[in-house]
């Protein structure tokens, strides 16, 4: 005798979208990695030191009319940098600032941003020649996007200032702290396209289009930090060249974690 068992397809469904939610429009396909995450630092020039004990090298830097640097872009791989921003008044806030994400086409992206009610910028070109447009996430902070073009600094500079003794040359994500998850998860699955599952207390994002990027949003609390992920090859040999380069390294869920002069994380991981 056979017995028949009946799914209940509702809830079945319900279960698998609980694991894995995946937006109902294809807006990720635009966005096709990080270009650049920013910081504002008390002292630029023991930031640049302290890149260059990654093996990172600066590639171009801004300068004002009295000669001052505004802004410096420290090279990750050609197509992602750190840009590092001295505090210019003591009252002004240091440490993460934003995130800029890449498009192949920041004309289509800007589109659908604006079907979401994101409310972008207009696209515009910023001052290295590249096409750029913003937004403000749910905590009011900036986050940016951008397409490469020919004969901007960035691409100008391509295959230069490529550090031989990078500890890693993929800017793999980032982590947050963050208030609200459910404003972020809406914002990141319903305005930007990627996927989302809960993970460790809270959200991982990924998006299809950028394989190996992921963004980790967790509640406040005790250690919890804003960090820049980096992807690396061999962990250990990654540590070893932390401790060799004379930074203080720790250990953290199969991670290796370092602090700039100011505090700022910054976490090497193995590819996953």
């Amino acid at each position: 005798m056979t017995t028949q068992r009946h799914i209940n397809l509702p809830i079945a469904f319900a279960v698998i979208a609980s694991l894995w939610v995946t937006p109902l429009f294809a807006q990720s396909n635009q966005i096709t990695g990080i270009a650049h995450i920013a910081y504002r630092v008390a002292d630029l020039d023991k930031e640049i030191a302290f890149f260059q004990k990654l093996g990172f090298e600066q590639a171009f830097a801004n300068i004002s009319p009295d000669g001052k640097v505004t802004e410096s872009f420290i090279k990750v791989n050609d197509r992602q940098f750190i840009e590092v921003y001295p505090q210019s008044k003591p009252d002004e806030q240091t440490g993460w600032m934003h995130v800029c994400y890449q498009s192949g086409d920041l004309n289509s992206l800007y589109k659908a941003l604006d079907s979401h009610g994101l409310k972008p910028s207009g696209v515009r070109k910023a001052g290295a020649g590249n096409l750029l447009s913003v937004i403000r996430d749910p905590e009011n902070r900036v986050t940016e996007f951008t397409e490469y073009t020919p004969g901007s600094r960035h691409t100008l500079d391509a295959g230069k200032h490529l550090g031989e003794h990078r500890v890693s040359d993929a800017i793999s994500g980032f982590e947050l702290p963050v208030p609200d998850l459910n404003s972020a998860r809406k914002f990141y699955v319903d305005g930007l396209g990627f996927r989302s599952r809960e993970e460790a207390g809270g959200l991982l994002f990924t998006a299809a289009s950028a394989p190996g990027m992921h963004i980790e949003l967790r509640q406040p609390g005790p250690g919890i930090k804003p960090a820049t992920l980096f992807r690396v090859k061999d962990l250990a040999a990654a540590a070893k060249q932390l401790n060799a380069a004379g930074l203080s390294e720790t250990k953290d869920r199969n991670r290796v974690k370092v602090a700039d002069p100011d505090g700022n994380v910054f976490v090497f991981a193995a590819g996953r």
